[in-house]
Parts: structure tokens; sequence; C-alpha cells
């Protein structure tokens, strides 16, 4: 999509606070001092930023990506830019779409990291091409390594943290933490992060592409160990599996997840599910596109070396209603 003007009516209004609000996220990392290593370089000059491919890690129909997938395209349109999501859960084939975008000459791209060595090659070479990255989601401690200019996401480590703290502070003793995509470096750190807040804690391999046997693992886990009370999930999709698992099982566990879909509002409203950490991957995939533009423009960049930061926020009883109908609009 091209505007007459650079950003369109609406991108103007939008762009100071866009703006200001990503600099103050990237303010909130710890620390000040960032090694000189991680600082990111501006361009020798500016341009006009004429389309965005984004390329992440998820699986066909994946509500998460679905909202990441919306939010690029809102900021697109608002901005002016044409933007094409793809995705592919195989990195292999999540490399591939990125050599093609580079191939194609697009003009910024934004990449989920899920697993940093396989993509570190195509990364690299589309930096090298004078194509400037932004990296999401995953991979924030290779993001600035590979040469992009900013990371926009949830730190994992920070958030599983988070959310085994409150588990056990509804008074839970033992958790399952159940890992949905096997090499995924963000959801091995959520599980590390939730058993360091948490304490008494196992862990369950399962495969998201195959949620039928998903919830047959977390129900024999379940039967296999009765003093389990507490079931964290990494995914929305499989915190579905996981309540009916408890139910199956004839577990008392309360489980709790990341990530939000309408059947985890469902469940909240419900009561069988406790809350869930929602990292608000809305911004993913819409704040990246506005730190691109600035780039191309102006040659701004922004965090210095520190994430942009959009979780974790916590989504309950108490908060679940008001958060509903932006679920079913596919903003949240």
């Amino acid at each position: 999509m091209t505007t007459k003007s650079r950003f369109g009516a609406r991108g103007r209004r939008l762009l100071p606070w866009l703006a200001a609000g990503l600099l103050l996220a990237a303010c909130s990392g710890p620390g000040a001092d960032v090694p000189a290593s991680s600082q990111t370089k501006a361009p020798v000059a500016a341009g006009r930023l004429e389309s965005v491919a984004v390329v992440s890690h998820g699986t066909p129909g994946d509500a998460f990506w679905n909202v990441v997938k919306n939010g690029a395209e809102a900021a697109g349109r608002d901005l002016g830019v044409r933007v094409e999501y793809n995705s592919a859960g195989d990195p292999g084939e999540q490399a591939k779409l990125i050599d093609n975008a580079v191939a194609q000459g697009v003009g910024g791209l934004v990449v989920s990291m899920a697993n940093p060595e396989a993509l570190r090659p195509s990364v690299e070479r589309a930096v090298a091409a004078g194509i400037p990255v932004v990296t999401i989601n995953s991979g924030e401690a290779e993001s600035a390594k590979v040469g992009a200019i900013g990371h926009v996401g949830q730190s994992e480590r920070s958030a599983g943290e988070a959310a085994g703290r409150r588990l056990k502070d509804a008074g839970k003793s033992k958790m399952l933490c159940v890992i949905h995509e096997a090499g995924n470096v963000s959801a091995a750190e959520r599980c590390g992060g939730a058993i360091q807040g948490f304490g008494n804690a196992t862990t369950l391999q399962v495969d998201i592409n195959n949620p039928t046997d998903a919830q047959a693992r977390i129900k024999g886990a379940l039967e296999a160990d009765r003093s389990i009370d507490a079931v964290l999930t990494l995914n929305s999709q499989i915190a579905a599996r996981a309540v009916s698992a408890a139910g199956e099982s004839r577990s008392a566990a309360t489980v709790a997840t990341f990530d939000l879909n309408s059947d985890v509002v469902d469940a909240i409203r419900a009561g069988t599910l406790l809350f869930a950490v929602d990292q608000q991957q809305y911004e993913q995939g819409y704040l990246p596109v506005v730190m691109l533009q600035l780039y191309r423009t102006n040659l701004n960049t922004v965090g210095g070396g520190r994430p942009v930061q959009t979780g974790p926020a916590f989504v309950d009883s108490g908060n679940v209603d008001a958060v509903a109908e932006l679920v079913a609009q596919g903003t949240r």
C-alpha cells in the first residue's frame, strides 16, 4: 500500500505517541549502561520504507500469531507501508522465507527467532544486504548479535518467574510446566523462570502439532503424580488441552497459561483457568513496523540495545471481561 504522504494522516497522528511509548518501554530494561558492541548503528542515508516482510515461527492457524499478523498489517495501513506476513514452524523453512524476502529486496524485515542458530545466517545476510531487521517475540539475547536494530517482545525468563510466583502465592506446592515446542528458546526460558519463581516443579514435553497426544500426555502426568497441584502451559492452545486433561484425570490441579485466545477467556470466566500471562503480541506486530519506518525515514533507533518490553501483563477473573472483547476482535 502507498499513500501520497510519507505516513498518511492517521500515521502522522499516531507516530509521536508511538515513538514516545517505544522510548519509555525501551528504557525499562535493567541498567543504563549498554556494551558498545550491542549499540545499534544508523545507516549513512535516510530513505523511504516501501515494504516490510514479517517472518515468524508460528504454525498456520495459531491464534497467537494471527494477532501478531493483525498488528503488523494495521501498522502498514496506518503508515502507508506494504506488509507481507509469512510463517513456518520448521526453522529451515523459516530461514528460506527470510532468504526469499532478501532476494525480493524488501525494505525492512521483522523476524521471530525461536531457533537463533538456524536463522542466524539468513538474518545476517539480510543485514549485509542493507535491510534493517527488528526481531520479535523470541531471540532477545541474540538480536543485537545478528545485527538487528531492535527487539520487541517479552523477557521470557522474567515473565516465567512472575507466573511461577503467582502460582506459589495461590498456595500450590508442585508445578508441572508443559513445553509445547522442542528447541524453542523462549519456551525453555519461560519454564526456567517459572521453576525459579515457584520452586518444586517438573517439566513435560508435548507437541503443539499433535494436540490429542499433548492432552493424553498431560493427563498421564497428572495421573502418575497426584501431588501435582499446578499446571502451567506456555501456549493458549495447549491450555485448553490441559484443562481437559485435568478434568479427565480427576486432578485438582489449578491450570494457568501464557497467552490469550477465546478458549482461554472462556476458561478464566468459567473458573477452570486461574490466569493467563499476556505478552500483548499485537504490539509485537505493530511496533516493529513503526521502528523500521523511523529508521528508514529519520535514522532513528530505539532502545540502545535493550528490548522494547510488551509484557508480562496478567489476565484473570478481575479483568477478563474488559479484555474479552479485544480478544474477539483480534487485537489481544
